[in-house]
C-alpha cells in the first residue's frame, strides 16, 4: 500500500525544545536544577498543559504547593521561549525535501495551545502542513487513540478516499508510534534523522 500522507511530531523530530535550556541560565548546579525539573516542574505536570489546561492555573497549582519556588515556577511559562532553542535542522530538511516532492504533510503535536502560536509565528517551515492538530487545542494528548482519529480526519479533509495504512506517522516517543500503528497506520519511531529517511524510502516514499 503506498504512501500518500506523512504526519510528523514537532518536539524531538522538528524541534530542540527542553526545559534544560532555560533552567541553565536560572539554577547553576546540576543536581538542584534536576531536581527542580524531576520534583516540581516535573514533564507529567507540563503534559497536563499540553492536554489543555490553562498555563495560569497550572503555574498556580505549583506555586501554592512550593511557595518558596514562587520565581522559577513563574518562569516556566514566562519564558517558554527559552526553552525552544529552535528547529532540528536535519529533521526539517526531511520534511522540506517531503513538502518538495508534493507529499501531502501533516502535524500530529502534543503541545500547549497557549505557547503553539509561538511556534507559527517564528518558525516558517510549519507552512510546508496542510494541517496541525495541537493536542492543547483538541483537549486529547498522545497516545490516546481519540487524537489519532482527529488527525486522520484532518487528512481526509484534503484526501477523503486514504486509508490508514496509507499514511505514515514520525514521532520520537515510541508508544506514540506503537498507538498509531495500533490503529493500522505505518509508523515510525525517529531516532536519528538518517534513520528516519532510510525508513521512508524503505516504505516507497521518494524524496
Amino acid at each position: 500500500m503506498a504512501i500518500r500522507a506523512v504526519v510528523f511530531d514537532f518536539g524531538g523530530v522538528l524541534f530542540d525544545w527542553n526545559p534544560q535550556h532555560l533552567y541553565r541560565k536560572l539554577i547553576a548546579d546540576e543536581h538542584e536544577r534536576q531536581w527542580f525539573l524531576d520534583t516540581i516542574c516535573t514533564q507529567a505536570w507540563n503534559t497536563e498543559q499540553d492536554a489543555g489546561r490553562p498555563l495560569a492555573e497550572a503555574t498556580q497549582v505549583l506555586t501554592d504547593q512550593f511557595p518558596h519556588h514562587k520565581a522559577l515556577i513563574t518562569a516556566y511559562y514566562e519564558r517558554w521561549h527559552e526553552m525552544l532553542r529552535g528547529p532540528l535542522p536535519e529533521g526539517v530538511a526531511i520534511l522540506k525535501a517531503l513538502d518538495a516532492a508534493n507529499m501531502p504533510l501533516f502535524g500530529l503535536t502534543n503541545w500547549s495551545a497557549e505557547t503553539f502560536p509561538y511556534a507559527q509565528a517564528n518558525y516558517p517551515f510549519l507552512r510546508c502542513f496542510r494541517d496541525i492538530v495541537v493536542s492543547g487545542e483538541l483537549k486529547l494528548i498522545k497516545p490516546n487513540p481519540a487524537i489519532y482519529d482527529a488527525s486522520l480526519r484532518q487528512v481526509r479533509a484534503y484526501l477523503p478516499d486514504i486509508k490508514p495504512g496509507e499514511v505514515v506517522f514520525i514521532d520520537d516517543v515510541a508508544d506514540n508510534v506503537d498507538a498509531a500503528v495500533s490503529l493500522g497506520w505505518r509508523g515510525i519511531h525517529h531516532v536519528s534523522a538518517e534513520h528516519t529517511a532510510a525508513r521512508l524510502r524503505e516504505l516507497g516514499v521518494g524524496f
